[in-house]
């Protein structure tokens, strides 16, 4: 199962704002105290965003549904035709199709063994440990054997399909004057706490400039996606970007390791704003490399993966 962080049903105010309960009441994305944050949530932050939110979505959308999924869903594809006599099946964290639903599913069919692959190759409490939750609810509620992978942030047959995309970029397009590398953030708070998070985004970044035969400072490693008030991990992505265009970079390249797939945080967040936002600044073009989707190399790494003793 490969099992993705999710997506709304549909680019509109009220898909969004059903997706965005369920994902933002996690106490694993939010640990705030339900009794503070759920009527703040639920009063004020969701007819707030709802609607901003499904716009971002309906600009990115495709002809067969969000990009997240559609991708998730192809790359299982991909997986499942590298293994012919496993079945392989996507699943989402919130929303559809749901993690324990699909779980519950396999187990009723008859499977021996379940395992989980979160697209989450650098693991964290906000993740990965959210999959493990409900893996571990639905083990214990069915007596099932499922296990989950914890991490493949320095796996080499993942590094090495994310060197090869960034080397089909250059190939085609030349290399820009900055390679920089884009991961979701998380609080600061987290990683004092014991997340290893940053420390497997940094392991991830050195790794990727080691196959590119680059000096890991030849590399920017910066944090996107930062949510609310508190001090997240830094360098934030977009001040790194116009520091940069104020400095005389002129042409950067931009990858996100961090996601397994397209998404609104690369499409819309990346793509556009902090491609808008580069050009204001003074630079000449920010050149997105998109993820690894359900690319051969992508589709080779998971399934190797899937194979190896988990135990």
């Amino acid at each position: 199962m490969l099992a993705n962080l999710g997506t709304p049903d549909a680019p509109t105010p009220a898909a969004v704002r059903t997706w965005l309960r369920e994902f933002l009441r996690d106490p694993r994305v939010v640990g705030l105290p339900r009794l503070l944050w759920w009527p703040l949530l639920d009063g004020v932050i969701l007819p707030r965003r709802s609607a901003p939110v499904a716009d971002k979505y309906a600009g990115i959308w495709l002809a067969g549904g969000s990009p997240l999924a559609v991708y998730t869903h192809a790359l299982a594809d991909a997986v499942q035709a590298r293994l012919p006599e496993w079945v392989v099946v996507p699943a989402m964290r919130y929303g559809e199709p749901s993690l324990a639903e699909r779980l519950r599913a396999l187990h009723g069919r008859g499977m021996r063994e379940i395992r989980v692959l979160p697209l989450y190759p650098q693991y964290s409490t906000t993740t990965t440990a959210s999959v493990e939750d409900v893996v571990s609810a639905t083990r214990h509620a069915l007596g099932a054997r499922i296990l989950t992978l914890h991490d493949y942030h320095a796996d080499p047959g993942w590094v090495e399909a994310v060197a090869d995309s960034i080397r089909a970029h250059w190939a085609a397009n030349g290399r820009g004057d900055a390679l920089l590398l884009s991961f979701h953030g998380i609080p600061e708070a987290l990683v004092r706490k014991g997340d290893p998070y940053a420390a497997q985004c940094e392991a991830s970044t050195r790794a990727i400039a080691n196959a590119l035969g680059l000096d890991r400072k030849d590399v920017r490693l910066t944090f996107q996606s930062r949510f609310g008030r508190a001090r997240w991990l830094q360098p934030y992505t977009l001040p790194t970007l116009q520091q940069l265009a104020k400095d005389g970079v002129r042409t950067v390249d931009v990858a996100c390791p961090g996601f397994a797939v397209d998404c609104l945080e690369t499409l819309e967040e990346i793509m556009e704003l902090n491609a808008e936002a580069f050009h204001a600044a003074g630079g000449t073009a920010l050149r997105y490399i998109p993820c690894l989707n359900a690319s051969d190399a992508h589709a080779d790494a998971l399934a190797a993966l899937a194979t190896r003793d988990w135990t």
